[in-house]
């Protein structure tokens, strides 16, 4: 493994103008990875259809409670180790994101008591990136009631509940005041990523969430950094008028370019500039108002090996994050990429095809990406396009066509939201339930085995996307000490 790069200790960060510095008032930019999949589970990272809960709950009807819970404990703990930490420490960045759902912490048969396995998870990182001195920034990732529309808010439904119900709204700030009075003072935990990707459709809800909980916190941690997500998804900050005292402003910077179904990135000037006025439309507040900016997630789905063109896909996808950490290195922005760790869509490291996880799953995996379950996942909608057109089509005509653009949020078709409703939900959940059901009659030692499959040394490296990254590091570092 390369050798770490010379990096002082963890030292607690605050704002300053346009800039996180230390307290010497040394600019520090924050560049770093995100534990997606680990505390607050994805559909498309780990391999499994629908939303975390009913995945949980699947395997538990399947295995039982106990072993259901032994195999999540299991690969929790295989999941990020400090091996993991002193890989990503070598690449020279300096920050982990650490998204977790708030279900590790509430009961919610039980909302008023705080779970101290949650604490125990968090608590796990947070001293494993204390070895390597990485900072971590706490990301509450999916709250009661879902505060957007998606599979990773894990409420089950299309429809952020959480605006609509002030208890669901009171409860996510009780939990962030416990979280605040758990590490105040701990310089390894630089801030907290109040909410990702909000979307509250009224946007008055949101920022006011943002004053009571800013108000909240501070009685309780006075000094920590607070990171605040831009409404639908992080991307629109047109209804907020005033910054947060001590806080940082956070886009999501994903470039279609870095998907399926969407030209490649070649390097045309016009590409170039189209990424440029993407991420600066989207950084305007932040900009007007001189406080720093934190592009808390992008980052390119990268092609198959088995897939056709692969390497020249892969490529086109490295240059086009390449120019993209030009852009954010222009302007000093601190940043996340998405992710770490996965099963082959985009983490830094993956999934082994070997191990005895990913051969249990790939059928699944093949027949997700067939009918096209995980909208992250998905290469192209050809397997099912014979049975979703027709019907779309149909319900299209069932409601005006001035109408079909109402729903929230509406830079989402009316087939998007369809998808949805009926692929990404109702579907994902049967085929969930025949996900489960691989792990039928698995004895303890299988389960410890399959969950083995995450520890570092059962991972393939992305040696392009890791090389991109450390250069960008080494880069920035030789410019600080200039």
């Amino acid at each position: 493994m390369a050798t770490q790069l010379n990096r002082a200790p963890c030292e607690p960060l605050r704002v300053s103008g346009d800039a996180i510095v230390n307290a010497t008032g040394e600019r520090i930019v924050l560049k770093g990875t995100a534990l997606g999949g680990y505390l607050n589970m994805e559909n498309f990272i780990t391999g499994y259809p629908g939303h975390e809960n009913e995945h949980r709950a699947a395997m538990a009807s399947v295995l039982g409670a106990e072993k259901a819970q032994y195999f999540f404990d299991r690969l929790l703990h295989y999941f990020f180790t400090e091996e993991d930490a002193e890989f990503f420490a070598s690449l020279g960045m300096n920050c982990i994101r650490l998204p977790f759902n708030y279900r590790h912490f509430i009961d919610d048969q039980n909302p008023y008591e705080f779970k101290k396995e949650g604490f125990a998870l968090l608590d796990r990182v947070v001293n494993i990136c204390a070895k390597y001195n990485l900072y971590v920034v706490l990301d509450m990732h999916a709250v009661p009631g879902g505060q957007n529309q998606d599979w990773h808010s894990d409420s089950s439904l299309t429809k952020a509940i959480f605006w609509d119900f002030r208890v669901l709204q009171d409860q996510a700030i009780e939990l962030w005041k416990a979280i605040a009075a758990h590490y105040r003072g701990n310089p390894v935990v630089c801030g907290y990523n109040l909410l990702n990707e909000p979307a509250d459709p009224e946007h008055k809800r949101l920022i006011a969430w943002y004053e009571r909980a800013e108000k909240a916190i501070r009685a309780v941690d006075p000094d920590a950094m607070l990171f605040i997500d831009g409404n639908t998804y992080a991307m629109d900050f047109t209804q907020f008028e005033t910054v947060l005292p001590n806080a940082v402003y956070a886009c999501h910077d994903y470039a279609q370019y870095g998907f399926p179904g969407y030209p490649l990135y070649e390097g045309a000037e016009e590409q170039k500039q189209k990424l440029r006025k993407q991420f600066e439309r989207k950084v305007t507040f932040m900009r007007s108002k001189n406080v720093p900016i934190w592009n808390g997630e992008f980052g390119p789905v990268y092609a198959d090996a088995k897939e056709p063109e692969a390497q020249h896909i892969n490529d086109c996808r490295i240059k086009m994050l390449q120019e993209q950490l030009g852009i954010y290195d222009a302007s000093q922005v601190s940043w996340s990429i998405w992710l770490y760790k996965d099963i082959g869509y985009q983490g830094m490291v993956y999934l082994d095809p070997s191990t005895p996880y990913m051969k249990l799953i790939a059928p699944m995996v093949a027949k997700k990406q067939k009918l096209a379950l995980d909208f992250w996942g998905v290469v192209n909608k050809d397997g099912v396009k014979d049975v979703y057109s027709p019907f779309i089509e149909g319900l299209k005509k069932m409601v005006p066509e001035h109408l079909q653009k109402k729903k929230y949020p509406h830079i989402w078709t009316f087939d998007r939201h369809v998808e949805r409703v009926v692929r990404e939900s109702l579907m994902s959940e049967y085929i969930g339930w025949e996900f489960a059901e691989l792990f039928a009659g698995k004895s303890m030692e299988e389960l410890e085995e399959l969950a083995k499959s995450f520890s570092f040394q059962n991972c393939v490296k992305r040696d392009s996307l890791n090389k991109t990254l450390r250069e960008d590091s080494v880069k920035s570092n030789k410019k600080a000490l200039s």
